[in-house]
């Protein structure tokens, strides 16, 4: 646990954008191979076997709390009379982020989150966790080839959300 614990956290922070979420899914996943440690058939590497759970966990948090979102958008449509969200995501700051960053790191992961989740977790295991592109494919159990193809989706992506941002900088 010790060797894992801060990858798993920087993991599920970069995902899910939320600390206390983060925490959650972090004590989630030693949970998870405490009770699994037993079934690990030694196919891949314990490191990459516990990203795979992490980013598994991620993800069904990223989608729960999507379902909250529509569920609380229906309610607003047809039961609230105050026309406010429920479930908005407030502005996410990485805590690993310094502070003459904070603003451009704020667009980033403002971007970050607007793309599919496939290239959200490929983006995030190469960029910010630095991980190869070989031990992400085994993570995300498909090729190699398809992460870097899902990788350079996800820059163009960015690309296209951030180039009006920096082009408004730069002026």
């Amino acid at each position: 646990m010790e060797e894992h614990q801060q990858k798993v956290f920087n993991t599920a922070i970069s995902m899910v954008q939320d600390h206390g979420a983060a925490e959650d899914i972090a004590q989630d996943v030693f949970v998870t191979v405490f009770k699994s440690v037993l079934s690990f058939n030694e196919k891949s590497s314990i490191s990459t076997w516990i990203y795979r759970i992490t980013v598994n966990k991620c993800l069904d948090h990223l989608r729960a709390k999507n379902r909250q979102k529509r569920q609380g958008f229906f309610n607003m449509l047809f039961h609230s009379d105050s026309g406010e969200m429920a479930y908005d995501q407030p502005n996410f700051e990485h805590p690993g982020i310094q502070l003459e960053r904070k603003e451009k790191a704020k667009y980033l992961f403002e971007a970050i989150e607007t793309l599919p989740e496939n290239q959200k977790t490929v983006f995030v295991l190469s960029y910010m966790e630095e991980l190869p592109q070989k031990d992400i494919a085994e993570i995300m159990n498909i090729s190699v080839k398809a992460v870097e193809s899902l990788l350079q989706r996800a820059k163009n992506n960015l690309r296209k959300k951030l180039g009006p941002i920096y082009e408004k900088e730069k002026r």
